[in-house]
């Protein structure tokens, strides 16, 4: 139970300075749909998702990789975070360097003619991502949450102020004279690429804090490290760039998958703009997992080495089912005023039908990080190379064959369908090779009755606006009544327990 009561504390900080740092930076959205057109939208929604794909790309799985080998591979900690991180940098000025000789021909094939600039500060953001993604991850192992989220929250707050200073302010002082219009280049005409540079300037200003806090290193490239940790995290690289497949490159290829004026008097990037934004309505779900991801990670690792470490895995994975479904609901019976509020336009309304199904996928990832553990902890890796490219394969099947046929529909199941695949795979084979005692049976009928719950909830419709109201979150009391009534032994068991102590 302590070792519960830690991962739980972990996580709370990761979780509290999440939300706190994407609550302002959700401010962003209503920025973004307040001044910014929908076709602005859709080129911010395709650049980023380009950015995810290739920030997989950028650290290929060396995170995990170091988190396996400051711990249980009888090597010196100090010396791992050294050669990982000299190694980072040197393969960020190879892989920056080339993507930034190649933005003109991004910029024609991603249909950008003419912006091959928005293409080489994409490859600065990555390459400062990837050369902090080290430190970030020695502040974890060190158990060091509230120096890792007062760092995450610094760079969230520059990059919000840089936003709003580049889309608010200063258009706002050019319009009403303060500023001449030849002020720092300033372009009316910029949008995507007003938010590129906020976020470029953002990174870039926060790398000498990160690495005073993480403690600087000294470069050195040792191959008895560097060779194992690569043969270990290449298949993470796969096992990464799927999962970002399914998220982000499904928002990527919408455009172009969309057939033209499938909405009428929308055009393909304006639809992919709106799609984008729906995807933010499921951000909680996202936090909450991005937050655990934070904690449980080096946690897993330093546990694997307890004898009833598999126990203990299984009361996570039932713990995090318990909460994520929990939230699933609430989130959903709640669609109708919680997207208005944060997504301003009456055609960003269009899209809140596929958001329970989109925290349906994000909770499947999370669970499908629970179960990640077995291969993790038993170097076999490769065995997430072959889990991935299914769900990536089954991603972009859906992507192509159901978007033309049912548009926002077809983009939300993509996320849904990749997620479940590769989480019965990865289940599968973990129950083989490194078995967990998991409350299967257990969680998947929470799964289950939450998705349904969810979706009755989203579509029930009072004329009272009170008693909707009150009908959609009595949905959520039936959820928490069937875990207090399916989990009542373990409730009283910890209620006794605090009572003797």
């Amino acid at each position: 139970m302590s070792n519960l009561k830690k991962l739980a504390g972990q996580t709370a900080i990761y979780g509290l300075s999440s939300i706190l740092g994407r609550s302002i930076n959700f401010l962003l959205i209503i920025v973004y749909t307040t001044y910014l057109n929908t076709e602005d939208l859709g080129a911010f929604t395709g650049i980023y998702a380009l950015i995810g794909f290739l920030n997989i790309v950028f650290t290929y799985g060396m995170e995990t990789a170091f988190f396996r080998y400051s711990t249980g591979k009888n090597l010196d900690p100090t010396k791992v975070y050294h050669t990982t991180q000299s190694l980072l940098i040197t393969s960020t000025l190879i892989l920056g360097s080339a993507l930034y000789l190649a933005a003109p021909w991004l910029a024609m094939a991603m249909q950008y003619p003419g912006q091959a600039y928005l293409f080489r500060w994409t490859a600065l953001i990555l390459s400062f991502d990837a050369i902090l993604a080290i430190p970030f991850a020695k502040l974890r192992l060190e158990n060091r949450a509230v120096a890792f989220a007062g760092a995450k929250l610094i760079n969230i707050l520059l990059n919000v102020f840089f936003n709003i200073l580049l889309i608010v302010w200063i258009p706002s002082w050019v319009e009403n004279g303060s500023l001449g219009t030849d002020f720092i280049g300033y372009r009316p005409d910029w949008g995507v690429e007003y938010i590129l540079l906020a976020n470029l300037l953002a990174n870039g200003l926060i790398i000498p804090y990160v690495w005073w806090r993480a403690g600087f290193f000294r470069f050195t490239l040792e191959k008895e490290i560097i060779k194992p940790m690569w043969n270990y995290s290449l298949p993470l690289l796969f096992m990464g760039l799927a999962g970002v497949t399914n998220e982000l490159v499904s928002r990527l290829l919408f455009e172009y998958v969309l057939p033209e004026n499938y909405f009428p008097g929308v055009t393909s990037r304006e639809a992919a703009g709106i799609f984008g934004a729906n995807f933010k309505l499921a951000i909680l779900m996202n936090l909450v997992i991005q937050a655990f991801k934070y904690a449980a990670e080096p946690f897993f690792f330093k546990q694997s080495t307890d004898k009833n470490s598999p126990l203990l895995y299984a009361k996570v994975m039932h713990a995090f089912v318990i909460f994520c479904t929990i939230l699933m609901v609430a989130i959903s019976v709640n669609l109708t005023w919680i997207g208005p509020l944060f997504l301003k336009g009456e055609a960003y309304a269009s899209g809140f039908f596929i958001v329970p199904i989109l925290l349906m996928g994000y909770l499947l990832l999370g669970v499908y990080f629970n179960l990640s553990i077995w291969f993790k902890v038993t170097d076999k890796t490769q065995y997430s190379f072959w889990i991935t490219l299914i769900g990536a394969l089954v991603s972009v099947a859906v992507i192509i064959f159901l978007v033309p046929i049912w548009g926002f529909l077809g983009g939300a199941l993509s996320t849904l369908a990749c997620y479940l695949v590769m989480t019965v795979i990865c289940y599968v084979f973990g129950q083989k090779f490194y078995r967990i005692p998991y409350q299967t049976g257990r969680d998947v009928l929470y799964l289950i009755i939450g998705f349904g719950l969810s979706y009755a909830g989203f579509y029930l419709n009072l004329e009272s606006g009170i008693l909707d109201l009150l009908a959609k979150n009595f949905l959520v009391f039936i959820i928490l009544a069937l875990v207090i009534f399916l989990e009542k032994d373990q409730i009283l068991s910890l209620v006794n327990r605090k009572k003797s102590g």
